[in-house]
């Protein structure tokens, strides 16, 4: 199983926050985000990770099928520096092809989303964008 696998995560981390119990993760984005992790001294907390289609639906504009939908996206409560490094390393060599930034408000409100989803003709990859 590939969360015995991750040294920085634990499966709760990425289970979706509705109480369907759910934690559908693709095994090579987990991989990525341990991996990426390694490369610092601090930790990654998970503010969400996967999401049931209908708890998506209830709290994204992305509805039943946005990137939480299809576990390879996760947003992390990262803000200041922290947040800058890790956006660094996340768009070097393709790490993650979406990036989005949620650097206003209150520290304790403020997050990152790193995301693995293909170029469609909806959408364009690699891609930054602000909440």
């Amino acid at each position: 199983m590939i969360f015995d696998e991750l040294r920085f995560f634990k499966k709760s981390e990425f289970t979706c926050k509705c109480g369907c119990n759910r934690t559908f993760m693709e095994p090579d984005f987990l991989k990525k985000l341990d991996d990426i992790r390694g490369r610092f001294d601090f930790a990654f907390v998970v503010t969400s990770g996967y999401r049931c289609p209908e708890y998506n639906n209830k709290i994204s504009t992305t509805g039943r099928t946005g990137p939480h939908t299809t576990g390879q996206a996760v947003d992390l409560a990262l803000y200041g520096h922290k947040a800058f490094r890790v956006i660094q390393q996340a768009s070097l060599g393709g790490w993650f092809t979406g990036i989005g930034l949620n650097q206003r408000g209150p520290h304790a409100k403020r997050f990152i989303h790193l995301d693995d989803l293909e170029k469609t003709d909806e959408r364009f990859r690699p891609t930054i964008w602000t909440y």
